[in-house]
């Protein structure tokens, strides 16, 4: 395991040297992203659109910010946990090849369609500890712009976020393959089985 400080944008040979139980505290922009956000992005960007935002080498992140106004109309976070990554899963793949994004950030595991789009396109999945909305908060030193707030929502617009040092972010999913969920899930189910065998050897089944 390494531990990595990181600015946005990440150049592809970064991301493919960061491996599975590496850590990252990342700076620069992220930009959030959930469901209807992901709908948006893709159909804008199959339709030839263009983001209002470059988001090739950026990270996205699977979170619905709680956000309020100051006194001089700029916006301040005050919570940014993330939300649950496999509701993503379905689109994942077409938007990390659409969008260029090297790092997805989010809570939970995510499955083989993404697994394989990481590889193919020299990105990881990183998580960031669940029920940690204020320490995640903390970490970001200005919102930079917010998109599509009004037609989709405090929760599913996209925030454009400048960050210091956010983190740590464990990759459980790397460029090469690697996936520390299917892993760790591998070898509980090995243990499980020699268990399993001792257990009934002991009792002559």
């Amino acid at each position: 395991m390494a531990v990595y400080r990181l600015e946005t944008p990440i150049g592809e040979e970064e991301a493919r040297r960061l491996r599975v139980g590496d850590v990252v505290y990342l700076s620069g922009l992220v930009f959030t992203a959930r469901d209807a956000a992901h709908r948006k992005i893709i159909e804008l960007l199959r339709s030839g659109g263009r983001l209002p935002f470059d988001p090739r080498g950026l990270a996205v992140y699977h979170a619905g910010p709680v956000a309020r106004r100051r006194p001089d109309g700029s916006w301040e976070i005050v919570a940014a946990g993330p939300t649950t990554s496999a509701r993503m899963e379905p689109v994942e793949p077409l938007f990390l090849e659409l969008t260029g994004v090297r790092m997805i950030i989010g809570k939970g595991g995510m499955g083989e369609a993404t697994r394989r789009a990481l590889q193919r396109h020299g990105a990881v999945y990183a998580v960031f500890t669940g029920g940690a909305a204020v320490l995640a908060a903390e970490a970001v030193e200005r919102v930079e712009a917010v998109y599509w707030l009004e037609e989709l929502g405090m929760a599913e617009a996209v925030w454009l976020l400048r960050v210091r040092d956010f983190g740590p972010l464990t990759v459980v999913m790397d460029s090469h393959g690697g996936d520390l969920y299917a892993e760790r899930l591998r070898e509980v189910r090995e243990r499980a089985q020699r268990l399993l065998q001792r257990l009934t050897g002991a009792s002559g089944l």
